[in-house]
């Protein structure tokens, strides 16, 4: 009887048009997503546990190897490390935002005297009165100095909700052994959705553990530099680095633009052009040569769909969806995907590699010690 049921349902499943179970597959996800973006708030969060869970995830196997901590104290030295960073990134990002407001106000003048600048440039090139004073008319520093302070301040808003991130990382430090359990167990039913999310788990903290050793070094060069070179509020800018270095394909640009500004401003543009040369040479090529070739197999995304990833995410759960495009998709990948050998023929596509391995490779994890609760 289970030999007819089943060679009936893969009749049925042979006989279904591709093009029908692909518009069944999009429609689903539409109505997922649908809910993603209504529950933003929620999800993001929770999502951004996960993922520090996961790229702190080395440490916890560290400590049980060396087997000296009951695994109630493993899960709270976890915990007390995922609260240390977020208070630390916090607190910079704090610091950040505190400067630059009582930076930026201190420009106003500048920036009317350089607005004029350019319409006595234009006027010079033969352009109508009328036209430069739309031109320079539109232009009010004092609303240049409120959007930067509301997109710089937005930064602040990834990690807002603190009080409820705190308690989404309490309950997966502490379930994170019974998980691990859980998922073993199912995994001799269910192998390879099981190997999937390992394998997402294992790209994701690559990907964050990269990012975050690379942007370190970029942020602390940046600093350096532009306090040499006599950029007002270098801190700020150097804080900016780290965190855009999370954000794929266009977080250089994002870290360039407000501090080439404050140089227009402060020096005029030899400065500037000192600053755009010295991100060019420094973040260009750590962020888009070296960075991408050391985490890119790992990842296994093409470049353009990086950047996909990051607008898309962006889209549905807001500016902490560019801090996480890329383990979401990674997420949307496993399930999707990898979780299904019928559709790992889409893996070459998804890499941008058409020599990469049909099947996706997982690292299994060290042995697990016992612990006592």
């Amino acid at each position: 009887m289970t030999t007819a049921t089943t060679s009936a349902a893969d009749a049925v499943r042979r006989s279904r048009p591709f093009a029908l179970t692909l518009l069944f597959g999009v429609a689903a996800f539409t109505i997922v997503l649908a809910g993603a973006r209504s529950v933003a708030d929620i999800f993001g969060p929770v999502f951004l546990a996960l993922v520090i869970t996961i790229s702190l995830h080395p440490i916890r196997l560290w400590l049980e190897r060396r087997g000296r901590l009951p695994g109630w104290a493993t899960s709270l030295v976890m915990l007390v490390a995922a609260y240390a960073l977020l208070v630390v990134l916090t607190l910079a990002l704090i610091v950040a935002v505190a400067r630059l407001a009582d930076l930026l106000p201190q420009y106003t003048d500048q920036m009317q005297d350089r607005v004029e600048s350019v319409g006595n440039s234009l006027r010079d090139l033969g352009v109508k009165q009328e036209q430069i004073d739309a031109a320079t008319g539109s232009i009010d520093p004092g609303q240049l100095v409120d959007a930067a302070m509301s997109v710089l301040s937005s930064t602040l808003g990834v990690l807002s909700n603190l009080f409820f991130v705190f308690t989404v990382l309490l309950f997966v430090a502490f379930d994170t052994d019974s998980t691990r359990r859980s998922l073993k167990a199912v995994g001799k039913r269910f192998p390879d959705p099981v190997a999937a999310l390992d394998n997402f788990a294992r790209g994701s903290r690559n990907y964050m553990g990269v990012s975050a050793g690379f942007g370190l070094v970029v942020a602390i060069i940046d600093g350096v530099v532009l306090q040499l070179i006599g950029v007002p509020g270098a801190f700020v800018w150097a804080v900016l680095a780290f965190v855009t270095n999370f954000i794929p394909n266009i977080g250089f640009v994002i870290g360039l633009i407000p501090p080439a500004l404050i140089a227009l401003l402060e020096g005029g543009p030899d400065l500037m052009i000192a600053v755009i040369v010295v991100y060019s040479v420094i973040n260009f090529l750590i962020q888009s040569v070296i960075q991408p070739r050391v985490v890119g197999d790992a990842v296994g995304l093409s470049a353009l769909l990086t950047f996909l990833s990051l607008v898309f995410w962006t889209w549905v759960i807001g500016p902490l969806g560019a801090l996480l495009a890329v383990p979401l998709t990674l997420l949307t990948k496993a399930l999707l995907v990898e979780a299904d050998p019928r559709t790992w023929w889409a893996l070459p596509v998804i890499s941008g590699r058409p020599e990469a391995e049909v099947e996706p490779e997982v690292e299994p994890e060290p042995v697990e010690q016992p612990s006592s609760r």
